[in-house]
């Protein structure tokens, strides 16, 4: 069975690529826009792993993050941030909030974004 992959991503352009690099690689992605579509969906689905943008409209990925934290049921969920913000300060809080990777989108392609995914789903 495909690993479930959520994307929270407002870019619809980046959303596009994401979903069909993580489709070619056999993977089942759905998508939502802002952060609370997001944890909306987070809960419905129960996916295998949250892609997750910061800077978004509504609720931003750190807060989900933290949501998705403090609630026992999507808690264990493994979270990979996607971001513009690339200071190291953001990255810090990104993790120190459970993220388990922070990916800095200018320094990763699609492909290899799709290749963190899958080490991380393989590690749990």
């Amino acid at each position: 069975m495909p690993k479930k992959i959520l994307l929270i991503e407002d870019d619809p352009f980046l959303s596009e690529i994401y979903v069909i690099k993580f489709k070619e690689a056999g993977f089942e992605i759905s998508l939502a826009q802002d952060g609370s579509l997001g944890l909306q969906r987070i809960k419905d689905e129960i996916p295998d792993l949250v892609l997750l943008d910061i800077v978004m409209p509504n609720v931003d990925g750190l807060e989900v993050l933290r949501t998705m934290k403090n609630d026992a049921s999507i808690r264990n969920i493994p979270v990979v941030i996607l971001s513009n913000l690339g200071e190291q300060e953001d990255i810090k809080r990104g993790l120190e909030l459970g993220a388990e990777f922070y990916i800095v989108k200018a320094h990763y392609t699609p492909t290899e974004v799709v290749a963190r995914v899958r080490a991380v789903l393989e590690k749990k």
